[in-house]
């Protein structure tokens, strides 16, 4: 039988394996990659990479503005529309798909977009070592792979410890948007968010739509959009 994955696993190709103190979320599998996608990463790393150095370093962007997360960005295409649409804001992407990781900064380039990072690691690690709390303003996951069998469910991204991660790192007010084209998961994201204590449900925001969407779309695939807001704290 055939593993089912979800539209964005299929667009970053990525897996998952065992780590010896948690579960990732993945395994990098390289894939083909282009020639101008490989001449992107080489040359303009240093313009739109970001390292695990232990903190988004003041000054990476142009312009101190919102910044919005985005976990496991594929191709990248709708982020770097939201960057194109949205340049009062600042946009930070994580992926470990090489060929979307060259293409992304290949287009960046050629759009003079200058409010756009990457990061090429493990989302976890990256939310731990190097984003402030409070620092964000949204965060975006879409399409993050369901892992339907019972038995893969703890290798799902979105759980309680990685909701207390998130809501430490976005601002009071901010939102976390979500989207999945799996029912189950759907439902149990919901469950996730409607209980956490650092969140209230709120609609979701409108969304670039991606190709691999529209792809799922025309399979009959349902899509879920779910929201959430951080709530105030006197702390802030």
């Amino acid at each position: 039988m055939i593993k089912r994955k979800s539209i964005e696993a299929k667009e970053s190709g990525a897996d998952v394996i065992e780590h010896p103190r948690r579960v990732k979320s993945f395994v990098i599998r390289q894939g083909r990659m282009s020639s101008s996608q490989k001449v992107a990463l080489d040359n303009l790393w240093g313009r739109y990479g970001l390292e695990l150095d232990g903190g988004v370093p003041a000054g990476v962007f142009e312009k101190q503005q919102p910044i919005t997360l985005e976990i496991g960005f594929g191709m990248g295409d709708s982020l770097l529309d939201m960057a194109k649409a949205r340049p009062n804001e600042n946009f930070i992407g994580i992926e470990v798909h090489k060929p979307g990781i060259g293409h992304i900064m290949r287009e960046a380039d050629a759009h003079a977009i200058d409010n756009l990072k990457v990061y090429s690691n493990d989302s976890i690690e990256v939310l731990e070592q190097c984003i402030a709390h409070g620092s964000l303003s949204r965060v975006q996951i879409f399409f993050p792979d369901p892992w339907p069998k019972r038995r893969h469910h703890k290798r799902r991204l979105v759980n309680r410890g990685f909701l207390d991660i998130i809501a430490s790192r976005l601002v009071s007010g901010g939102i976390l948007h979500l989207a999945t084209d799996w029912e189950p998961y759907a439902q149990e994201i919901g469950g996730l968010l409607s209980s956490h204590e650092s969140f209230e449900t709120v609609a979701a925001p409108d969304r670039v739509t991606t190709k691999y969407e529209r792809r799922g779309k025309q399979l009959g695939h349902a899509v879920n959009d779910l929201a959430a807001r951080r709530i105030y704290s006197d702390q802030d």
